[in-house]
């Protein structure tokens, strides 16, 4: 198991982007949060299976339709026992 800290920038507020994420992540068997920063950039974190966490990056460059990703920022780390996904 592993950790992922995504920072990711772009037109990623009011657009449906945190469910989105959610919705995948649930997909993928992941746990974690995604929240809205006060900057504009939205901040994922997620815990599972490396290669599962590998094809959420990959959804999260895509966006869902109505967004822009401009930049993904990845961070790996060691998971530490998340149990499910939510939204802040």
């Amino acid at each position: 198991m592993q950790r992922i800290t995504l920072l990711v920038s772009g037109k990623v507020q009011g657009v449906g982007f945190r469910f989105y994420t959610r919705k995948r992540a649930l997909e993928l068997n992941l746990a974690g949060y995604a929240e809205n920063l006060a900057d504009g950039r939205v901040e994922v974190v997620a815990e599972g299976d490396p290669e599962d966490l590998e094809h959420l990056v990959l959804h999260l460059k895509n966006g869902p339709r109505g967004s822009r990703v401009e930049a993904v920022d990845v961070q790996w780390s060691e998971a530490t026992g998340l149990k499910t996904f939510q939204i802040f």
